[in-house]
C-alpha cells in the first residue's frame, strides 16, 4: 500500500497543530482528515476510515485516555501516536497502557512526528516484535522505564510533586535510579530552566565535601550558588560528614546565609537528596543529624529495586540496546529465552547492573541475535572448582573475582570513593543474615557464632537492614 492510499486522522483542539501536521502528511502524499473534537474522532474511527490516529490528550469534549479503549476494541490494529503538553511520565505511562504505538511530547519536532507516522504505518499489523521496538524507541527517551505496579507508584508520586517545589528524600539501592528520579523532577517541574547541580557525597572526599558545596574561595561558589534557580541534588547523603551536615542545616534554616555574588541574594534552591543506607540506623548510632532527616523528608520517594520488578526487563533490556546502538555499540535484538533468563537473575546491581550487561554484550558478542546462552555465560557464578587447579577456590579468591568485574564495569574503570567500607557492609549483610537463618532468628546465640557482643549485633541489623522474618524458618 503507497502512501497515497493511506488515511491519517488528526485530532488537536489547537488550529495551528492541526494545520501544521495537515500540510506535513499532505506533502508526503498521505491522505488527512482533521477535527478539534474526540467524538469526531471517534465517529471516524466507528466508520472505519484511517490507517493512523495523531492525536492531543486534553480534547474540548473528553480525554483521549479515556476514549482510547474504544478505539482499541473496535480497531484493535489501527495504531494510534498520542501527543501531549503534559509532559510527565504518568502521561508517557497511561499512554503505553492505553495501547499507543507511541508518545510523542508538546511541543514536538516535526521529523519525529513523521518518523513515528512512517513506523506506525509500516508496521505489520499484528507483529509483537514491532509493537515491543515501538516501545523499545519511546521507553529509550524516558528518564525512568518500567511499566509494572511499583513503578506505577513511583510516576503516580512523581507527577505529584513535579508541581511543587518540595523538599524531596529518594530512598532506593544502589544503582535502582534514584540521580534519574531526581533528574525527572527537575526537568518536568518548574525549575526545569535552571541548573541541576550534583554532588555524589560518596565520591567527595570527606575534608572536601563543605568546600564543594559552599565554595571555597573567590570565583569557587561551591554547588549551593551554582545550582540558583535551579535543583541542587546532594546523592548518597548519608555519606556526608558531620560537620557539613550540621553547616547544610543552617543554611537551609537560614541562621548561615550563603549569599550568590551574581544577585548580591540568597541562593533560590530546590534540594533533593537521595540515599542507599538506613538513615533511622545512622542517626540512632550518632551519624545523621535528626534535625537534617526531617529537613530532607518532607517527600519521601521509594524506588523499588529491580528485583521486585522483573517484569520490566524485557523493556529496559530492549530500550538499553537501543541506547548502547545510538552510542556506536553493534545493533542487537534479544530472544524470549534470554529475556527470561534475566528475569531470573536477582540483580544485586538493580538497573545499572543490567544495563552495564546489555553494553557488555553489545561491545564483546559478534551474533546479532542475544540468546540465553550469552545471558547465562555472563551471569553464570565462578566454579567452586577451576581446571587445574588442587582444590576449591577460596572466599578471598571468589571476592576478588566479583570486584574484578565491579572495577570493569566502571566508565572508567575507578569506582566511587569509600569501596572498603562499602565492600565490608555487603559482606556483613549476608553475613549476618545466614547467622541468622542458622538459629532460627534467636540474636543471642547468632552473636555467639560470629563472636559479636548482643549489642553489636542488634546495631548492625539495624544499619545494614537486615530483614529479620527471614531469619526465622
Amino acid at each position: 500500500m503507497n502512501a497515497a492510499s493511506k488515511k491519517i486522522l488528526i485530532a488537536d483542539d489547537d488550529s495551528s497543530i492541526r494545520l501544521v501536521l495537515s500540510q506535513a502528511f499532505t506533502r508526503l502524499g498521505y491522505q488527512v482528515r482533521a477535527t478539534g473534537n474526540a467524538t469526531t474522532l471517534l465517529k471516524w474511527v466507528s466508520d472505519g476510515e484511517g490507517d493512523l490516529v495523531v492525536t492531543d490528550v486534553m480534547m474540548p469534549d473528553e480525554n483521549v485516555f479515556d476514549v482510547l479503549p474504544r478505539i482499541r476494541k473496535e480497531r484493535p490494529k489501527l495504531p494510534i501516536i498520542v501527543m501531549s503538553a503534559q509532559n510527565t511520565l504518568l502521561t508517557a505511562v497511561n499512554a503505553a497502557d492505553a495501547g499507543a504505538f507511541e508518545y510523542i511530547s508538546k511541543p514536538f519536532d516535526l521529523d519525529d512526528m513523521i518518523g513515528a507516522a512512517k513506523r506506525a504505518l509500516s508496521r505489520p499489523a499484528d507483529a509483537e516484535a514491532s509493537k515491543a521496538q515501538a516501545r523499545a524507541l519511546r521507553d529509550e527517551r524516558l528518564p525512568l522505564i518500567g511499566r509494572s505496579p511499583p513503578m506505577q507508584e513511583v510516576y503516580r508520586t512523581i507527577a505529584r510533586l513535579v508541581g511543587a517545589d518540595l523538599t524531596v528524600l529518594i530512598l532506593g539501592e544502589s544503582g535502582s535510579g534514584k540521580e534519574l528520579v531526581a533528574r525527572a523532577l527537575h526537568d518536568l517541574g518548574r525549575r526545569r530552566d535552571g541548573k541541576f547541580a550534583v554532588i555524589n557525597l560518596a565520591a567527595v572526599p570527606r575534608e572536601r565535601v563543605e568546600a564543594e558545596l559552599f565554595g571555597k574561595a573567590e570565583g569557587d561558589y561551591g554547588k549551593m550558588v551554582e545550582a540558583d534557580g535551579g535543583t541542587l541534588f546532594l546523592d548518597e547523603i548519608g555519606d556526608m560528614p558531620l560537620d557539613a551536615q550540621t553547616r547544610l542545616l543552617r543554611v537551609i534554616d537560614g541562621t548561615e546565609p550563603v549569599i550568590n555574588p551574581k544577585t548580591g541574594r540568597r541562593p533560590n534552591v530546590r534540594i533533593i537528596a537521595a540515599t542507599n543506607r538506613n538513615l533511622r540506623g545512622l542517626i540512632a548510632q550518632g551519624l545523621f543529624r535528626e534535625d537534617l532527616f526531617f529537613r530532607l523528608n518532607v517527600a519521601p520517594v521509594r524506588l523499588p529495586p529491580l528485583r521486585d520488578r522483573t517484569e520490566d526487563i524485557p523493556d529496559l533490556a530492549r530500550a538499553f540496546l537501543l541506547r548502547a546502538n545510538r552510542e556506536g555499540l553493534p545493533a542487537k535484538t534479544i530472544d524470549q529465552g534470554a529475556l527470561d533468563r534475566l528475569k531470573a537473575h536477582s540483580w544485586p546491581g538493580n538497573v545499572r547492573e543490567l544495563e552495564n550487561l546489555i553494553r557488555r554484550i553489545c561491545a564483546l558478542y559478534g551474533e546479532d541475535l542475544i540468546s540465553a546462552r550469552i545471558i547465562e555465560r555472563e551471569l553464570q557464578e565462578p566454579a567452586v572448582i577451576q581446571p587445574g587447579e588442587d582444590g576449591p577456590v577460596t572466599l578471598s579468591t571468589l571476592v576478588e573475582r566479583h570486584l574484578s568485574a565491579y572495577f570493569a564495569d566502571q566508565p572508567d574503570g575507578l569506582p566511587p570513593v569509600g569501596l572498603y567500607d562499602r565492600v565490608l557492609e555487603e559482606i556483613e549483610r549476608p553475613l549476618i543474615h545466614l547467622a541468622l537463618v542458622a538459629t532460627r532468628g534467636n540474636q543471642v546465640r547468632a552473636a555467639e557464632i560470629l563472636g559479636l557482643n548482643r549489642n553489636t549485633l542488634r546495631k548492625k541489623i539495624q544499619d545494614l537492614g537486615v530483614d529479620l522474618t527471614r531469619g526465622k524458618r
